[in-house]
């Protein structure tokens, strides 16, 4: 094995991985758990830029595998009563929510995914994972759908590309809502501290929600440290956030760039334009990690009136059609 750039299986805290390694850097993602991106790691400098459940972590995680690394939400976010309007029927999903009445981020998390292979060269080094939802899937109980989720990630030297795939193989037009509960560390350097870090986010505006977690319809007027959060950056943990903005990109792109004002380094994840909107939660202001979610709709899109499909993405695939997105996670240094 050529420790330069690898692609192999080997076990992560028990659990099945596929490890990749390119360089600098290395990741690896849990096929039985979601297909959770679950480490990404510069290796040199010791940097954990994920959250990774420790080994007493473990149960934890398979528990609430949603605030750990990279997990695939569809559809995202939360939908009133479980009720998912779509082509002039009412879909619905369980209630897996009760503090709230909503159903809460789907299931792909949870489930096992195929690996289709893994390869590595000295360019890059690569793993793709599928979920293909048909006869008996769990996913038949809620959707009418026959459908294909694929996911590659890469690794090179200029970090780790995600691209997401999704094709629709039925013969009914399908919902396409999908979003990424991304938890980032900050710190991410094993020397600094939470104190060290400042986040810039290309948010546009927050919609005010009811004590339900739903959208109300209006926006509310970002506060000063919101404003430098688009602008010129801020602490992540400023206050506790469990906010729902709309995405504008900026120079081109839709992005988060965490900065260590220690060392200098900066940790980039550029999301793609597909997602109009991002979710930000950072579990009460934690000082540990927070989750910048790329989100293509807004929260309970469905059961949004009154709104264009593009403006609350509410997007659809018609029968045999393809959509694809990437992302990336890379590194700045100093």
């Amino acid at each position: 094995m050529n420790n330069q750039y690898a692609a192999f299986e080997k076990d992560f805290q028990g659990e099945k991985a596929i490890w990749l390694t390119h360089g600098r850097y290395e990741a690896a993602v849990l096929p039985e758990i979601g297909a959770n991106l679950i480490l990404f790691r510069d290796t040199e400098k010791g940097y954990h830029f994920l959250r990774e459940p420790l080994a007493e972590e473990m149960e934890d995680f398979k528990a609430s595998p949603g605030v750990y690394g990279i997990p695939v939400l569809f559809p995202p976010n939360r939908y009133e009563d479980g009720k998912f309007p779509w082509e002039g029927q009412v879909y619905q999903l369980p209630v897996n929510e009760p503090a709230t009445g909503n159903h809460l981020h789907g299931y792909m998390h949870t489930l096992p995914w195929a690996v289709e292979r893994y390869t590595s060269d000295s360019y890059e080094s690569v793993v793709i994972l599928s979920q293909k939802v048909n006869g008996g899937h769990l996913y038949k109980q809620y959707f009418p759908f026959d459908f294909t989720i694929k996911l590659r990630y890469t690794l090179s030297d200029a970090g780790l590309q995600q691209q997401v795939t999704i094709i629709n193989e039925g013969t009914q037009r399908m919902p396409n809502l999908l979003a990424f509960h991304t938890a980032i560390n900050a710190p991410f350097a094993p020397d600094s501290k939470a104190s060290d870090y400042r986040v810039k986010i290309t948010i546009g505006e927050r919609h005010e929600l009811n004590e339900r977690m739903l959208p109300l319809g209006q926006f509310q007027p970002l506060t000063p440290d919101e404003e430098l959060m688009k602008g010129s950056g801020v602490n992540p943990y400023f206050d506790g956030m469990d906010n729902h903005y709309t995405a504008v990109p900026q120079n081109g792109r839709n992005a988060m760039v965490l900065t260590d004002t220690r060392t200098g380094d900066k940790l980039i994840y550029d999301v793609g334009t597909s997602y109009k909107h991002w979710m930000i939660w950072n579990n009460g202001a934690n000082g540990q990690y927070f989750c910048p979610e790329p989100q293509m709709n807004l929260v309970n899109a469905p059961n949004i009136s009154g709104k264009g499909a593009e403006e609350i993405g509410l997007i659809g695939l018609e029968p045999g059609e393809i959509w694809e997105e990437t992302s990336r996670l890379y590194c700045i240094n100093n």
